[in-house]
């Protein structure tokens, strides 16, 4: 009897991947949703009696579409693939009725042994070329792998970040642009008249080069700072030191991650400060007017009233680059 499954992932690569990772010789019969919303209307239809489940999306997220099961009392068996590695969000997922927590980057092993454990599959092989081919016609294009490249980093980073600070982080879904230096600033704020502190980090490597900057809200420093029990009395040097650490953790958490997954090794710069007290423009600058490839993570700690936007910025130079090592990941 054929198995409807649905694939829950916003990225078209991570959905690629994970179609592809399943066994062979399995009947069942493949649905795609890039957001929750979409998922449950899948699983509505019937068509979504297994369900791999993203996290981190846009329109509906994971964890709103783990209640929705739930509320609904939709018959579908759910397991949760991401890339947030905190502790704190596999336990959200089991207590919200999952069967199990897999990590990304993962293999076809994997996959396959807890399909195994929960009796989902009886035996099991690799898929055949032919099978393989079935996802052929779902190219993804240089934004779209980027995105996930990322994702995963990103949670290597949220992870490091929620251990310094001792909370939960929300992990953002990464926004990527291909568009002029100077409109970067309008990407990454809905409040253009807030001013912000920042530090940048360059990097190279393997052809590919670019700068990390970290972007803050000016009035969420004290609240970071009292988050630390280094820095219970906040003042502007500690200040400073928040920026330049958040900048080593964040940028170099995801700075690795994303080299490991394209088998590169990137030199890092010293954090620079860019400014402090200003605005995005001017922290960003306009003199540069080649297109640029920025990937926007905005992490945040709703609870704290605190954003962060990690920028990541690279040059045009590195796009062919980019380009071949990100191809090999289809």
């Amino acid at each position: 009897m054929t198995l409807p499954i649905v694939i829950c992932d916003d990225s078209a690569l991570a959905r690629k991947q994970l179609a592809r990772s399943l066994p062979g010789g399995w009947d069942v019969s493949i649905s795609f949703a890039s957001n929750g919303q979409e998922a449950l209307e899948a699983i509505r239809q019937g068509k979504g009696d297994l369900l791999f489940l993203d996290l981190n999306m846009p329109v509906m997220d994971g964890y709103q579409t783990l209640e929705a099961i739930r509320r609904e009392d939709l018959s579908t068996l759910v397991l949760v693939v991401s890339g947030d590695i905190q502790p704190e969000a596999r336990q959200r997922v089991m207590a919200l009725g999952a069967l199990d927590f897999i990590r990304k980057p993962f293999g076809a092993d994997t996959l396959t042994d807890i399909l195994l454990r929960f009796g989902i599959i009886s035996s099991s092989q690799p898929q055949t070329e032919i099978e393989l081919a079935r996802f052929d016609d779902q190219p993804v294009d240089l934004p779209g792998l980027i995105q996930e490249v990322v994702n995963i980093a990103m949670g290597q980073a949220g992870k490091l970040l929620g251990e310094l600070l001792g909370t939960f982080i929300h992990l953002p879904v990464p926004r990527v642009h291909l568009q002029p230096y100077p409109r970067l600033a309008n990407l990454i704020t809905t409040r253009p008249d807030a001013d912000y502190s920042g530090v940048s980090q360059g990097f190279s490597g393997s052809g590919i080069t670019g700068e990390a900057l970290i972007l803050i809200d000016t009035t969420s420093l004290p609240t970071l700072a009292r988050l630390l029990p280094e820095t219970q009395q906040p003042d502007s040097n500690s200040e400073l030191e928040i920026l330049t650490d958040l900048a080593g953790l964040l940028a170099g958490a995801c700075l690795k991650g994303f080299a490991e997954q394209l088998d590169i090794q990137f030199s890092l710069g010293h954090p620079t400060l860019l400014g402090r007290n200003t605005s995005l423009q001017q922290l960003l600058g306009s003199n540069q007017q080649k297109q640029v490839l920025a990937i926007d993570l905005d992490y945040q700690l709703p609870e704290k009233k605190i954003e962060c936007d990690l920028l990541l910025v690279f040059t045009e130079d590195s796009l062919p680059a980019l380009t071949e090592r990100t191809g090999y990941l289809q």
